[in-house]
C-alpha cells in the first residue's frame, strides 16, 4: 500500500513540516554563498526524473560560476567554495530540493536524479527498472557511498531500492541522512 500512495503523501507531509526552517536556513546559507562573490545563489540544473522525464532541479550553489552544467565527480575539487563545502558535508545545499519535492518531480528518498547527459547511468537504469520510481533527495546509494562516478553499481543499488520499497527502510534512510551518514562514510546498504 505504501507504493500506491502513501509515500507521496509521506514526501508532502514531511516536505510541509520542514519547509518553514529550510526557507530559514536557506537565507543563512543564501548570505553566506553571497558572501563569496557574486553570481546566484540558487543552481538550477535539468535532471533525468520518474519515467525519464526531465525536470529542472534546485539545490544551494557550492561551485564557482565557471564550472558549467557537469556532474559534480567530473569537476576539480578546487571548484569547490570554501562555503560550498560546508554546505555539502551538512547537506544543507539540497535545502531547495523540498521545492522539487512538493511539486512531484523527487521524492524525499529515491535514486539521485542524473543529468541527461549520463548515457551509461540512464542505460542501466532503464535496464534495471529504476525511472518507475520518483528520484530522491537521498537514497541507500548515497548512504553506502557509492555516487555517480559508478554508474553500474549505482544502478543496481537503485534498483533493490526501487524493488523493495517501504516506508521503514526510507525512515531509515531519512534519519541516517540527517544523522549525517552518506557524507563520504560506508554504511549498510538499505
Amino acid at each position: 500500500m505504501y507504493h500506491l500512495g502513501g509515500k507521496r503523501f509521506l514526501d508532502i507531509v514531511v516536505a510541509l513540516f520542514l519547509m518553514p526552517l529550510a526557507c530559514v536556513l536557506s537565507v543563512f546559507c543564501m548570505i553566506a554563498i553571497r558572501s563569496e562573490g557574486p553570481g546566484p545563489t540558487i543552481f538550477r540544473q535539468v535532471r533525468v526524473g520518474r519515467e525519464q522525464r526531465q525536470f529542472v532541479l534546485f539545490k544551494l550553489r557550492t561551485m564557482s560560476l565557471a564550472t558549467g552544467d557537469r556532474a559534480s565527480h567530473e569537476v576539480a575539487h578546487s571548484k569547490i567554495t570554501r562555503v560550498g563545502m560546508v554546505l555539502r558535508k551538512s547537506k544543507l545545499d539540497e535545502l531547495p530540493q523540498l521545492i522539487n519535492v512538493l511539486r512531484g518531480d523527487m521524492s524525499l528518498v529515491g535514486p539521485r536524479p542524473c543529468l541527461p547527459s549520463q548515457h551509461l547511468l540512464i542505460s542501466e537504469r532503464e535496464k534495471h527498472g529504476v525511472f518507475s520510481a520518483r528520484p530522491g533527495i537521498t537514497g541507500p546509494a548515497q548512504l553506502a557511498g557509492v555516487d555517480m562516478s559508478r554508474p553500474v553499481e549505482l544502478a543496481e543499488i537503485d534498483a533493490g531500492y526501487v524493488r523493495n520499497l517501504a516506508f521503514w527502510s526510507d525512515l531509515r534512510c531519512i534519519l541516517l541522512t540527517a544523522v549525517g551518514h552518506g557524507r563520504g562514510d560506508a554504511v549498510n546498504r538499505i
